[in-house]
């Protein structure tokens, strides 16, 4: 009896969860082969096997998780020489296989040895495997991954292969079940409708077509345990579980969690049925892939599932209660690399920081540019700056963005809006109020600005100067913060020629001023200095379209550069 034990996986990865399993008892395996998937803190890595032979017994579940040095599963020394694909006379009795205990009704037996014609050739000794229709006017694809290799046992509706066309990458399931002869492409080639993959060996069909059959007894206990617990708490299987075909792959054993609050608060969930490239896509989106339901085969899980509910919690108001059940995952250890200093996160930096992950996670943000000659108005933003000092202000470009923000939104209420997903409404406010992001030493605050629209220039420069001091001072109090409709963010004085705001939920847009500078602009024939600043709206784009976004930007832009405007239509 030979053991074979996880190997070392790479520097510090001392464990993993078993994501996927592609052995069992009976099995016959290469060196080589691979045997599990298994994701660690990095990545999802395939592991091969370092023995041959016909495997006695598995000692890992999928959904465990395990370490590096712990005995998988041990192979028979006897049946080591049966590491290439095994002769009719051998594969028949194989007295290692565990005994299938309910026979198998005829009507199963046959649809699970009649492969489709289309993707397969059959000869008195072997049969052919070949790249089926894959979509209308797909005719080739590169090989990205193949998942068989010589001596493996696969079953019809296993994945053997990753395509990747110009299109999309697919998963191929075998049409075929037995034992695998001959692979005849290689990763990274390109491969054409019709072309042979890999052939089997025949006779071998029988021993699969047992293995299979226990895997749908397992399946169907499984199933029966499932549909009792859905109706206990008043579900339907109908509801809850796609129905599996009758020759499944492997992975249609796994369960779907039985609802979102228990699949949240589990410590350990069991693995889904989707492929490494489809788990990192859900990763890489924040979309929960135990949340999703898959179309495929035994509920099998594709890209186009992925997208298809991370447009759904978009276009529902599930999208934020989603996004605070997303949880980062675990930092490494950074002191071993060097000293390192923790310090809590506290009042304003940890309610920036949700309040921010919130807004990411609930608003499909969109960014638009573009820049404002201010020249004409930094001559009267001079002229005018000793009357606003006399009041208690400054006449800063932020002081005079908040009105034209303010005369822009009677224009354009869309954006002086919110969106209420759960009852599909657009809610319009019929007021005016404008938070401004201000600079502390405990990070940023945004006070308001109320009723913008019924204040003149010098009031608003007279009111931003004091609750930008407050808030320097720490002395905003809640509703010195509460109550905005739209935001104005300012860098100017710091740097910077553009940036992409985040849109402060449950506003739909925010503008982003950086520092003005000396350009030349084309003006009456020839190029002349002009004092131009950039200007950044981020938006909700489930509300505004990029159109409305960029003559909204434009108004803007206009307003600042003939600041006649604002008395006229302000």
């Amino acid at each position: 009896m030979t053991e074979f034990k996880l190997p070392e996986l790479g520097e510090n990865i001392h464990q993993g969860d078993l994501v996927r399993l592609m052995i069992s008892p009976g099995a016959t395996i290469s060196e080589g082969q691979a045997v599990m998937e298994l994701e660690t803190d990095k990545a999802v890595v395939e592991v091969p096997s370092s023995v041959s032979g016909v495997i006695n017994d598995v000692r890992v579940k999928v959904g465990e998780k395990i370490s590096v040095g712990q005995v998988i599963f041990t192979v028979d020394n006897g049946t080591a020489s049966v590491a290439r694909a095994p002769s009719p006379a051998k594969a028949a009795p194989a007295p290692s296989v565990p005994k299938v205990a309910p026979e198998v009704p005829q009507s199963t037996q046959s649809t699970a040895t009649a492969p489709p014609p289309a993707a397969l050739s059959a000869s008195a000794d072997v049969t052919e495997f070949k790249l089926p229709e894959l979509g209308e006017g797909i005719h080739q694809g590169d090989l990205v991954r193949l998942i068989v290799s010589p001596g493996a046992t696969i079953s019809e509706g296993q994945p053997v292969m990753e395509i990747e066309t110009d299109k999309a990458v697919v998963e191929v399931p075998s049409s075929v079940t037995g034992t695998v002869k001959d692979v005849l492409v290689k990763q990274g080639e390109q491969i054409k409708v019709g072309q042979v993959i890999f052939t089997l060996q025949a006779g071998a069909t029988s021993q699969a077509h047992a293995q299979h059959t226990s895997r749908d007894e397992s399946h169907e206990h499984e199933r029966s345990t499932f549909q009792a617990a859905m109706q206990s708490e008043g579900k339907t299987e109908e509801k809850a579980l796609p129905p599996d075909p009758p020759n499944a792959a492997p992975v249609a054993s796994f369960s779907m969690p039985l609802d979102l609050d228990r699949a949240a608060g589990a410590e350990h969930r069991d693995p889904v049925p989707a492929a490494p490239h489809v788990r990192r896509l859900a990763r890489e989106i924040g979309v929960d892939i135990h949340n999703v339901l898959g179309s495929g085969p035994g509920g099998r899980i594709s890209e186009d599932d992925v997208k298809a509910y991370s447009k759904t919690l978009l276009t529902s108001g599930a999208g934020i209660a989603a996004a605070t059940h997303l949880k980062q995952p675990a930092l490494p250890d950074f002191s071993k690399w060097g000293k390192i200093e923790r310090v809590a996160m506290r009042g304003v930096r940890r309610k920036t920081a949700e309040h921010m992950w919130e807004a990411w996670n609930s608003i499909p943000h969109v960014t638009q540019n573009d820049k404002a000659d201010i020249t004409e108005l930094e001559q009267l933003r001079t002229r005018f700056g000793p009357k606003v000092a006399e009041a208690g202000g400054k006449m800063t470009v932020t002081a005079i963005a908040l009105k034209v923000c303010a005369s822009a939104l009677k224009i354009f209420p869309q954006f002086n809006a919110s969106i209420d997903m759960e009852k599909e409404e657009i809610v319009y406010k019929q007021f005016i109020n404008i938070g401004v992001a201000v600079d502390t030493e405990r990070g940023l605050l945004v006070p308001v600005l109320h009723d913008v629209d019924k204040k003149n220039i010098v009031e608003l420069a007279a009111e931003l100067t004091g609750l930008s001091k407050k808030a320097r001072d720490k002395k905003l109090t809640p509703a010195d913060m509460e109550g905005g409709t739209f935001t104005i963010t300012n860098l100017g004085g710091i740097g910077g020629t553009g940036f992409s705001p985040i849109v402060n939920y449950p506003e739909v847009a925010i503008l982003g001023l950086s520092r003005a500078s000396m350009e030349p602009v084309w003006l009456n024939g020839k190029f002349e200095p002009r004092q131009v600043i950039p200007l950044s709206l981020s938006y909700d784009h489930r509300l505004i379209d990029g159109a409305d976004a960029a003559r909204f930007l434009r108004w803007i832009a206009e307003a600042f550069e003939q600041p006649f405007l604002l008395s006229v239509q302000g």
